[in-house]
């Protein structure tokens, strides 16, 4: 279905457990430094401009078309879960994607359609849970699930609701962290408390999910991982490249197999 198609009276339902409030109001006071590169979100920009290049190579490969054209995600339904300002829905969008951008915070969504409009991007953004979309029955040709899991209250709720938005031969793209010994230095330890790069709190160590449990979930629901790649970050020049080691960030890529809740 068209992503901005709405029916008249969509389905109801009681406030997802996925969400923690704590979470929508840590992001709700930093909404606007979304798009500072020099601000607390400056991670995440050198972050978008690796993923991109990724995510496009991968979704290239899988459909036979050439990464280099001008709009090579052309004619693509795209949802981008969790897409806090914006800044990996834009660059999707500008790759050609009908993107479909959503948040659970408000104050995000606003700042993400008023950066779209000053950029002259047709993007459809919405304040809604998953679990919404979910109960509508909307699908989309790519689901994009970048740095959102490791933030969610009911990850196996989350987890299904966002993997019954694939369409049949659909692709899906999940960024998170590894609940490691070296995450817990890296990604705590070190970015919010040494470092600084991150506000303290940004991250719970105990909710970053392992590889092999993120797979079960999506096995489970008819969805294989094709590929995996870990993210290496450079402390000294603030670079970040691709890894074989998936110990502290890593990517997983899914296509499906199965129709959602099949044998």
């Amino acid at each position: 279905m068209d992503p901005k198609t709405k029916s008249v009276n969509p389905p109801q339902s009681p406030k997802p457990s996925s969400i923690d409030p704590e979470e929508v109001a840590r992001y709700t006071a930093l909404a606007d430094r979304w798009w500072d590169e020099s601000g607390p979100f400056w991670p995440l920009h050198t972050l978008n401009r690796l993923r991109t290049d990724y995510i496009c190579d991968r979704l290239c490969a899988h459909l036979g078309r050439d990464p280099s054209a001008p709009h090579p995600l052309a004619g693509l339904r795209l949802l981008d879960i969790g897409c806090g300002g914006g800044i990996l829905s834009e660059s999707m969008a500008r790759l050609g994607a009908q993107v479909h951008g959503i948040d659970v915070t408000e104050k995000n969504i606003a700042v993400a359609r008023l950066h779209a409009r000053h950029s002259g991007l047709d993007i459809h953004y919405e304040v809604v849970p998953v679990e919404t979309l979910a109960a509508r029955k909307a699908r989309y040709d790519v689901v994009l699930n970048m740095e959102v899991v490791e933030h969610v209250a009911d990850l196996p709720g989350f987890m299904a609701a966002c993997n019954s938005l694939v369409e049949p031969n659909g692709i899906s793209f999940i960024a998170t962290l590894n609940r490691t010994p070296v995450s817990l230095i890296v990604a705590i330890v070190g970015a919010e408390y040494i470092l600084r790069w991150l506000p303290r709190g940004t991250h719970q160590w105990r909710r970053f999910p392992k590889p092999a449990e993120l797979e079960a979930l999506l096995m489970a629901d008819g969805l294989q991982v094709v590929e995996r790649t870990g993210v290496r970050v450079n402390p000294f020049n603030r670079s970040m490249h691709l890894t074989g080691y998936l110990g502290v960030n890593y990517m997983l890529i899914t296509t499906r197999t199965r129709p959602c809740g099949g044998s």
